[in-house]
């Protein structure tokens, strides 16, 4: 076994059969860390956004509004996921938002959210690792000022486990996932005894004042509306991940549907319990965040230095609860940094299927369907982790950057999906005679046709507060792929044009030559040529003849003189090349022979020795064989054999 075979049977396994892909399925309670954990971690930074947003307008505003904001983000998650409980029983087979659209608005409807969802997916995981890494070191700080690094590391370290299998990954990471919920029950459940009993502490950063940021000094009226609108559509970005159990319907045991909206219904009511609790306690202790502390925040009149470390919501929530450097700190901080790594295995889950269903579709690039030796879309995995990786280094890993152009591709998906949702039940009505069914389906349009509603008005909101702070980046991305993706189809369908056969008849493609004419390319006489001179002969073609290019004189003349030495019965023809080009005067004469000979079919026998290759010798080798294989390639009613001559000691497969 080679080398690299061996790495990467240790690191990724043993490949398994296409017949045990039903023994990858995963029961509810993997199903649970697998698909949710992106919507269930999402509550440890759509807090800080929601406060940091209002923070804009000074402390006052983040105590009286804070709470507020989140129940109504809670609400909006209560709608969607109920629209998306009726997804998952109407599509069974999974397919999510794309083919939800696809099926019921049309190809282009269905490719705008598949753009979409690619740009959301590749934000999930850099968005996910990035805050993990800020989260971790508020309890770790050797981290602090190598977060970029640490990221792209276990943007690394997720690939690997991902690219093991879907069973193997939801193992691995449920524990990170049930002990995230568990530390933050403890956190909430003792910050609300300590509340109500009076000792709840206040927040080290209480004691601050915070000013409102330049040019929110007077943020009263429609300004403070505005404020409190950017506010909810940064808090919403606690709704990615939801559409990620849809998209995962193929993965769970059966029933899978059942499974899968019993997924949705536990995360929403965990999602949204955490959220406002957070939040509550984040109000009554005084908690504090700016968007420039240096600038906004005083300490008896004077601004903090360079050096004040700003923790998160949960960083400064666990040390007022559990005590500055306890273990409960601690352990709120790893179990969050852990948690929204894991978060992006909910991406790694959903991008590589959905990438699937685009390149069945022929709107991407075909090695994209097929499964690797695990049976998971590994072609998929490993481009998803390149995207991620590149948005974490180039924003250094810094989330409040990075989740500037979150969140606007997953409301394009939800509002389109739920728009086609809609469509769906206005199709079934049509036919439906039986009034039971017809009451469900009624009651079902109606849930999406309020998530519809729900989803376009957040949308809107997104884009008119964050559009210049990184959501039309986020759109420009969209279009992009979008356009990338048209294009691909458009090759796959003038393919697909070409190389069909008609319905009936025959076409020139069936048409047997009246004659054979064989070429043989000689560029030096060896073994290998002397190979393909015997396998041309032995096809017996009407005519037969060598030819080479005379680009060195002397060499030409050396090659005829062996050629007659050793007796060959074919003839030799030299190639005047007047510009010291070698294959140009070959592709030239192949093409003068058929434009003489239209109704016969030229074939072109080309010796090429094969042997270990390394990427050194990619580099050093002739490519003369390759220039003359594109030309021949590009002549119709020309073919290319090419004679292999296995070198030595090279290992057979």
């Amino acid at each position: 076994m080679e080398s690299g075979s061996l790495l990467k049977r240790v690191l990724i396994g043993r490949a398994l059969r296409t017949d045990r892909l039903s023994d990858t399925l995963l029961p509810r309670r993997l199903g649970m860390p697998v698909f949710a954990s992106d919507a269930l971690s999402s509550v440890a930074y759509a807090v800080d956004e929601i406060v940091l947003t209002l923070a804009l307008a000074g402390g006052a505003a983040v105590y009286f509004y804070s709470w507020e904001v989140g129940v109504a983000v809670g609400l909006v998650m209560l709608v969607v996921v109920a629209s998306y409980r009726q997804t998952v029983h109407a599509y069974p087979g999974g397919g999510g938002d794309y083919e939800v659209a696809s099926d019921n608005l049309g190809p282009r409807a269905g490719v705008a959210v598949g753009s979409a969802l690619i740009v959301d997916y590749t934000l999930t995981v850099a968005v996910s690792v990035s805050a993990g890494v800020q989260n971790a070191a508020a309890a770790l700080q050797f981290i602090r000022g190598y977060e970029a690094a640490v990221a792209a590391g276990l943007i690394a370290l997720l690939t690997l486990i991902n690219l093991r299998g879907v069973r193997e990954s939801g193992r691995a990471l449920a524990v990170p996932v049930y002990a995230f919920l568990g530390s933050l029950a403890i956190l909430i459940l003792t910050g609300a005894v300590q509340l109500f009993t009076g000792n709840l502490d206040r927040a080290a950063s209480a004691r601050y004042e915070l000013l409102p940021a330049q040019g929110y000094e007077e943020a009263t009226g429609l300004f403070l509306v505005f404020l409190l609108l950017r506010s909810f559509a940064s808090g919403s970005v606690a709704l990615t991940g939801v559409q990620g159990v849809a998209n995962g319907v193929p993965a769970l045991r059966r029933p899978k549907s059942r499974n899968a909206a019993s997924i949705l219904a536990v995360m929403a009511a965990i999602s949204i319990t955490i959220t406002v609790s957070v939040l509550w306690l984040t109000r009554e202790s005084g908690i504090q965040m700016a968007v420039n502390p240096q600038q906004q925040l005083r300490l008896q009149g004077e601004p903090v230095g360079p050096d004040f470390v700003q923790d998160t919501v949960l960083g400064q929530l666990s040390q007022v609860v559990f005590g500055q450097g306890s273990f409960g700190v601690l352990l709120v901080a790893v179990t969050t940094g852990v948690m929204l790594f894991v978060a992006a295995n909910t991406a790694f889950n959903g991008f590589p299927v959905l990438a699937s269903r685009l390149a069945r579709d022929r709107f991407l690039p075909r090695g994209l369907v097929s499964r690797g030796q695990r049976l998971t879309y590994s072609n998929g995995i490993l481009l998803l982790a390149a995207a991620s990786a590149a948005l974490v280094l180039v924003y250094r890993a810094t989330v409040t950057e990075l989740i500037q152009m979150y969140i606007v591709g997953v409301f394009i998906s939800f509002t389109l999906s739920q728009a086609g949702m809609v469509r769906h039940w206005n199709r079934r009505l049509r036919t439906e005679l039986s009034l039971r069914e017809r009451v469900g389906m009624v009651r079902s349009r109606t849930i999406n046709q309020v998530g519809v509603v729900v989803s376009a008005f957040v949308l809107v909101i997104v884009l008119l507060t964050r559009f210049t702070n990184g959501a039309g980046l986020s759109l420009l991305a969209i279009g992009l792929i979008w356009m990338g993706m048209t294009m691909v189809y458009r090759y796959h369908r003038t393919m697909d044009n070409d190389i069909s056969l008609p319905a009936e008849g025959v076409d020139a493609s069936q048409v047997v030559p009246s004659r054979v004419h064989a070429l043989v390319y000689v560029p030096q006489l060896d073994r290998p040529t002397m190979r393909a001179l015997a396998y041309a002969r032995a096809t017996r073609p009407h005519t037969l003849e060598a030819v080479t290019v005379d680009v060195v004189p002397e060499a030409t003349r050396e090659l005829r003189t062996a050629w007659q030495q050793r007796e060959l019965p074919v003839t030799l023809r030299a190639l005047d090349s007047p510009y010291r080009e070698s294959a140009r005067p070959v592709i030239d004469y192949v093409r003068r022979v058929r434009r003489d000979r239209p109704r016969d079919v030229v074939v072109v026998y080309v010796a090429e020795y094969v042997g270990r290759e390394g990427w050194w010798i990619r580099l050093v080798r002739d490519r003369t064989l390759e220039r003359l294989r594109r030309g021949l390639l590009r002549t119709p009613g020309v073919m290319l054999v090419t004679v292999p001559w296995q070198g030595e000691g090279l290992d057979e497969d």
